[in-house]
């Protein structure tokens, strides 16, 4: 399977970050496939078994998501590691972008399933850590973080505050299966997770219509 930045109808890459287009967003748009792809960005080429193992599923389900994924460009089969018994596979890309702000004007119900997926997808990532905080070395004790600032910006502050993260987040080294035996000593994988959040304010109480006469800019008694 060739690169899906080869494909004229397929999602667009640059490097090893995949842009979703109308097609790639409607592949994602359904949590077991997000979730397959994580693992195998996460850790590496597997098999249908073993990614339903992780993910609570039967193995024909993983088998049916992964060549759908396959077929929109996401992931392939590793050839190196497959044979006639057994089919790996592995992801084409470590990161997904949106990068069209009228894409999920254009597919709305895929835009909304696959933010969903992605959200509870961090759901569950920081469940797990919680879970293991107490049993991690010491050491990692300090680093653990979970907080929220309430900022008042306008949406081209907020974009400006996006890009500003994400330049200090790429300083610090990636991490992928094949960068982790070139680490140094002590380095683990970290998570960040950022989210922008709008939280747009709603009109006070008393500026509310309270009935049909009032809603219909009527004058009221």
């Amino acid at each position: 399977m060739t690169d899906a930045s080869k494909k004229p109808d397929g999602p667009r890459a640059e490097e090893d970050s995949i842009v979703l287009d109308a097609k790639g967003l409607r592949a994602l748009a359904h949590p077991v496939r997000v979730q397959l792809v994580e693992l195998l960005r996460k850790y590496g080429p597997s098999t249908a078994t073993r990614l339903a193992e992780r993910l609570g599923v039967n193995s024909g389900t993983a088998s049916y998501h992964l060549r759908q994924l396959g077929a929109a460009g996401f992931v392939e089969e590793d050839a190196e590691r497959g044979n006639a018994r057994e089919r790996w596979w592995r992801s084409v890309h470590q990161t997904t972008e949106i990068n069209d702000r009228d894409l999920a004007d254009q597919e709305p119900e895929a835009a909304l399933a696959y933010l969903q997926s992605v959200a509870a997808t961090y759901t569950l990532r920081t469940q797990q850590t919680l879970n293991e905080l107490q049993t991690m070395p010491r050491a990692w004790h300090g680093t653990f973080d979970m907080s929220d600032w309430a900022l008042r910006l306008t949406p081209e502050e907020a974009v400006a505050l996006r890009q500003e993260l994400r330049a200090v987040i790429a300083r610090y080294r990636r991490d992928t299966p094949e960068a982790a035996a070139s680490a140094p000593e002590g380095a683990e994988r970290v998570a960040v997770i950022t989210q922008v959040l709008p939280e747009l304010d709603v009109p006070a109480a008393s500026s509310l219509p309270t009935g049909p006469q009032e809603a219909e800019g009527s004058p009221t008694s």
